[in-house]
């Protein structure tokens, strides 16, 4: 699986164990996806994954590196997708 395969999995993984927000964007805590055992399974580095969805606007959190344990209350964000515009 490449990278952008992963981020696709990780948008879904989000969706399935996150809370949408009425802004249309998901959270979850780092505890959760980590602990989950469908995204053990999936994810063979959870934290890389991230860092890339990081680095390409998909999901917002703070800091740069999570660690299980330490930041399993830090709040990840899926930011919600626009539809596209009609044009009529």
């Amino acid at each position: 699986m490449n990278v952008e395969e992963e981020v696709e999995r990780l948008k879904q993984e989000i969706q399935r164990l996150g809370n949408i927000q009425p802004d249309g964007s998901y959270k979850v805590t780092f505890g959760v996806l980590f602990h989950d055992d469908r995204c053990a399974n999936i994810f063979e580095a959870l934290v890389g994954t991230l860092r890339a969805a990081k680095k390409r606007k998909v999901v917002a959190y703070d800091g740069e590196l999570l660690l299980q344990g330490v930041h399993d209350n830090v709040e990840i964000t899926l930011k919600a997708t626009t539809p596209p515009q009609s044009s009529s």
